[in-house]
């Protein structure tokens, strides 16, 4: 056991956050997310987070990991098929999450482009989200120490 870390953050979990660099992604999906095959496809490490919806992985993880400030957008969700302004109770959760953590809104990608970017992520985190759309993509930022 560790302090201060989100119990919902195995092991595995925590070292596949730990092992990210700057620029590196997270994808943090539902259940529905064909999060085997994507993971496959890009060489992505999948971990499952069975015990915890999407909003509950996304708190904890953002209590690890900073987000890019670097580079104008360092979150995004899924848009709804065919209703793109649509936004689903997981989405507007992620938001005030986003927001408590004092990071930007997230932006939106079409279904497809989310699949594709979440190919090249470092780590996917598969939850036991139901609900759809309970996906987010976030890209690290870094911990500066500028301290000599």
């Amino acid at each position: 056991m560790l302090k201060n870390i989100p119990s919902l953050l195995t092991p595995d979990a925590l070292h596949a956050l730990a092992s990210m660099g700057h620029g590196d992604d997270v994808a943090i999906v539902d259940a529905n997310f064909p999060a085997a095959g994507v993971a496959r496809k890009g060489g992505a490490r999948l971990v499952q987070l069975a015990g915890a919806n999407a909003t509950q992985a996304l708190k904890a993880v953002l209590q690890v990991l900073p987000l890019d400030d670097f580079a104008p957008e360092a979150a995004w969700t899924m848009q709804v098929v065919g209703d793109a302004g649509a936004v689903p109770e997981p989405v507007a959760e992620f938001a005030a999450e986003l927001q408590q953590a004092g990071e930007a809104p997230a932006a939106t990608l079409e279904r497809f482009d989310f699949y594709q970017r979440a190919q090249s992520a470092f780590v996917i985190l598969r939850t036991g989200e139901s609900r759809k759309y309970g996906n987010i993509l976030l890209r690290k930022g870094v911990i500066a120490c500028d301290a000599p």
